[in-house]
């Protein structure tokens, strides 16, 4: 199973754009986005290195907060 991860785009170098979430950054590839306009500040959602959907910045912390639930709750269950 694939998780994508919410990011905000920080720069945009051709193909690559150098996004960041919580302090990491990370490269991701653009390609299959070719057909969108983004732009530095765009929230995506990266999954395996890929740009794969523009989201908003709403939908990006609801993913996060939905991330958090479940990290909660695997570290309970750990404990």
């Amino acid at each position: 199973m694939c998780l994508g991860i919410p990011m905000q785009i920080k720069h945009i170098n051709g193909y690559v754009a150098r996004c960041e979430a919580r302090g990491v950054e990370r490269d991701a590839n653009l390609l299959m986005m070719l057909d969108q306009d983004l732009q530095v500040g765009d929230y995506v959602m990266i999954s395996v290195g890929n740009v794969v959907a523009r989201i908003d910045e709403d939908e990006a912390r609801k993913a996060w907060a939905l991330y958090d639930e479940m990290f909660t709750a695997i570290d309970s269950s750990s404990a």
